[in-house]
């Protein structure tokens, strides 16, 4: 089922915990590629590694280069694989070491009597230290690569300033996106919270209301708060995300509006990938939220999808315009039964999800409790500022290397200086640090750095920051690539294996199917180059190996080439660099994670 499956920690538990499982009798693990075969294959159906070696690393170094070739082959036709075994056997039968190995009465290649790492499950005598010294396949040098950079890590030492500080007294950074329906009133709800808490000043919202008056959409002076530019004022949508900044008794609040409208899902994408949580605004109105939840067209549905599959774990669902409604009671429980029962299937515990019944317009229960006695007289709940403070902030990896995605860059000709925007999602930085910008693989300095249009010398994991840099030319800075720590690099690569649920699709995913895949800010065309095995939604294990097509709500595991390179990282050692989704002709089709990067840019 798609509640267990979407990318939080039940799915975490059933797609990555089966690498970690005890193998289980009738199945032996590769060596190579760690994948669970039966007990009849006598080679791994992935990469086609022999379960039982027969050659020992101290018998004739032509055999030994031999079995290296065999290794390699990845993509040999299944011919081919049959007739190396073959000549594999023959090799190991017959010369001055084939007395060292032989078969077990079982069955199995016993050597100097002991039984081979797929049966005793420890590394096979071939598999020894001067592996890493023989060309192999991309997939084994990716594999080689990514263990010494997890070495790297290990030796990671974070210094002192980068641990927060209790005594600066400053209130903790809550990063709130706001998603929902195109016209569900996300804008006019972010603009007229900002107005009531002072962060837009009377003047400046008297001026928006007779500019949208002049214009004929006094109803949108609010939005326009948000909403500066002319295209987006002129057409009464949000096109990009807009960021604004509040304080409320326990937090500081970023605000990340984003569109609602269908042509602007890469740009909520974006939005979605900095939220610690999320505000899922839907509008009571009549017709209206049905639209919203349809199945073709919805975006209640593709956004409520999407930031899940982005780690999002708690939601406020404002139910706005219930003024429309009269505020009545039996349509925002309408709502409630529908909306929850799909955000269950999306993964979303009740525990994590609150309800809010508010008019924006007429301020209704934003701020404090509702005056209106119409909805004052059943709604006993909190207001919209009160259910922002019971949110829990996610932990922070402070002691981790610094990782900050790109998601916006400025550039200064006057002053000759570059500028990216982004959230740091693990470590930390400050003024005068070193930083790797990838994927150019440049080194520059932090000249200087703002947070919340404010100077600061030191940001950390969860802060929002514009990082002024120096001593690099800015075409080498781009949106969608990353600043890290110059001696932990991350990884840039064009071919990912990727473990993903099929959303509601009509059209099946086949081999050569060409998607958009979105990572952090990053966007890519991806082709689909291998369908490797479908997946059971409840315990993560392979139930169909080689599937012709994958359907709707099914899991997969997938292999997919890029047209370029992404910066990226699997799942298991960076979420905010390995969630990952699939869209075509306009709709995410799937979502999912990075289980294992296949070849790397050089």
């Amino acid at each position: 089922m798609l509640s267990t499956m979407l990318l939080d920690q039940d799915f975490v538990a059933t797609v990555i915990a089966p690498k970690q499982e005890v193998i289980k009798a009738g199945v032996w693990r590769c060596p190579i590629c760690t994948y669970d075969n039966e007990d009849s294959m006598s080679e791994c159906d992935i990469c086609g590694v022999l379960r039982n070696p027969l050659v020992k690393f101290s018998g004739n170094s032509n055999r030994t280069a031999a079995n290296f070739k065999r290794l390699s082959s990845l993509d040999m036709p299944s011919s081919e694989r049959e007739k190396n075994i073959l000549i594999e056997s023959e090799l190991g039968a017959e010369g001055p070491n084939s007395s060292s190995a032989s078969l077990g009465r079982d069955g199995r290649s016993v050597v100097k009597g002991r039984e081979t790492a797929s049966d005793s499950g420890s590394k096979p005598e071939i598999l020894n230290s001067s592996m890493s010294s023989v060309s192999l396949s991309s997939k084994s040098r990716t594999e080689n690569a990514n263990e010494d950079k997890d070495k790297s890590n290990l030796q990671y030492k974070p210094e002192s300033w980068m641990m927060p500080d209790q005594a600066e007294g400053r209130l903790s950074q809550l990063n709130l996106a706001i998603v929902g329906h195109v016209d569900s009133g996300k804008s006019t709800l972010s603009g007229r919270l900002l107005h009531l808490l002072g962060r837009i000043s009377q003047k400046e919202m008297h001026k928006y209301e007779k500019e949208a008056k002049q214009q004929g959409k006094g109803s949108f002076a609010y939005a326009w708060a948000l909403d500066e530019s002319a295209e987006e004022r002129e057409r009464g949508i949000t096109m990009t995300v807009a960021v604004a900044f509040f304080n409320s008794k326990k937090y500081h609040v970023v605000l990340l509006d984003s569109p609602g409208h269908r042509d602007f899902v890469p740009n909520m994408i974006s939005g979605a990938t900095q939220a610690d949580a999320a505000i899922l605004v839907v509008d009571a109105s009549v017709g209206s939220f049905e639209a919203g939840l349809d199945a073709i067209g919805g975006q209640t549905r593709e956004h409520a999808q999407l930031i899940r599959s982005f780690g999002v774990d708690q939601i406020i669902v404002v139910v706005n315009k219930m003024d429309v409604v009269e505020y009545s009671q039996e349509r925002f429980d309408m709502i409630k039964q529908k909306l929850g029962t799909f955000l269950r299937s999306c993964g979303f515990k009740d525990s994590s999800v609150l309800w809010i019944p508010v008019s924006a317009m007429e301020n209704q229960n934003l701020v404090a409790t509702p005056s209106d006695t119409r909805l004052f007289t059943w709604f006993h709940g909190p207001c919209l500022l009160d259910a922002i403070d019971s949110l829990q902030l996610p932990a922070r990896d402070y002691s981790k290397p610094l990782l900050m995605p790109i998601c916006d860059i400025i550039k200064s000709q006057s002053q000759g200086q570059v500028s990216a925007c982004g959230k740091l999602e693990t470590g930390a930085i400050r003024t005068g640090s070193k930083v790797l910008v990838m994927p150019s693989r440049v080194v520059a300095t932090v000249r200087s750095m703002e947070r919340d249009s404010q100077v600061c010398s030191i940001a950390r994991a969860g802060d929002n920051v514009t990082v002024n840099l120096q001593g690099i030319e800015g075409n080498r800075v781009t949106a969608g690539g990353v600043l890290c720590h110059p001696d932990f690099l991350v990884h840039v690569a064009n071919q990912l294996e990727l473990k993903i649920l099929v959303l509601d699709v009509t059209v099946p995913i086949l081999i050569g199917s060409q998607l958009e895949l979105h990572v952090h800010h990053a966007k890519e065309a991806a082709r689909v180059v291998k369908i490797l095995s479908l997946l059971d939604p409840k315990t993560g294990k392979v139930t169909k190996k080689s599937p012709r097509c994958i359907l709707a709500k099914q899991n997969a595991v997938v292999e997919v080439v890029l047209q370029g390179s992404v910066c990226v990282e699997e799942y298991a050692k960076s979420r905010a660099l390995g969630r990952v989704s699939l869209r075509s002709s306009g709709r995410t089709v799937a979502v999912g994670l990075v289980s294992q990067i296949m070849k790397t840019q050089d």
